[in-house]
């Protein structure tokens, strides 16, 4: 993890705190600003990413499109943009589905404690994917989703799971 990074820690209500590095506001379990990207082609496929292998966690796990942080003064609709191209080389159209909270921890003592903004968008290209973030992406429909992380839970984020359960039942 870069060591200059850094979150927005915000209450419920999204209300801004201010600042923490990203490192310690994991370390510490806080709440603090998000985003998630789902992007879908014509044919209702989930544009799904594997994380880099060498992340500082959930390495080599399936994911949604996307997700990150805003930095400080950025919208977090413009973060989801930044994030698209930088991890997947390109953008679209998105639009904001829900927010909710979440918290999950991982096996390395980091917490995700998160105020989630989750954004749907289109995309019928060929993702040009940052080999530093992404180590590869396949196209999936829905209900073979669903039933392969019912199967294969391990190979998925815990986010991921947690915001695929969310995003399901806001549809």
């Amino acid at each position: 993890m870069k060591t200059d990074e850094f979150v927005i820690l915000v209450d419920e209500q999204d209300n801004e705190l201010g600042l923490m590095a990203k490192q310690e506001a994991h370390e510490k379990a806080l709440l603090h600003r998000a985003f998630s990207v789902f992007v879908f082609n014509k044919n209702g496929e989930l544009l799904l990413q594997q994380r880099a292998f060498n992340k500082y966690h959930s390495g080599g796990l399936w994911t949604n499109t996307c997700c990150s942080h805003p930095r400080a003064n950025e919208r977090t609709l413009d973060a989801a943009h930044r994030r698209l191209m930088e991890e997947m080389g390109f953008d679209c159209e998105l639009k904001e589905k829900f927010h909710f909270i979440y918290r999950t921890p991982f096996e390395n003592g980091l917490t995700e404690h998160e105020l989630d903004f989750v954004y749907t968008g289109e995309f019928d290209g060929t993702p040009q994917i940052n080999p530093e973030e992404v180590a590869s992406y396949r196209w999936l429909k829905i209900d073979d989703l669903i039933n392969e992380v019912y199967h294969h839970p391990n190979h998925f984020t815990s986010w991921f799971k947690i915001i695929l359960k969310e995003y399901l039942s806001n549809l």
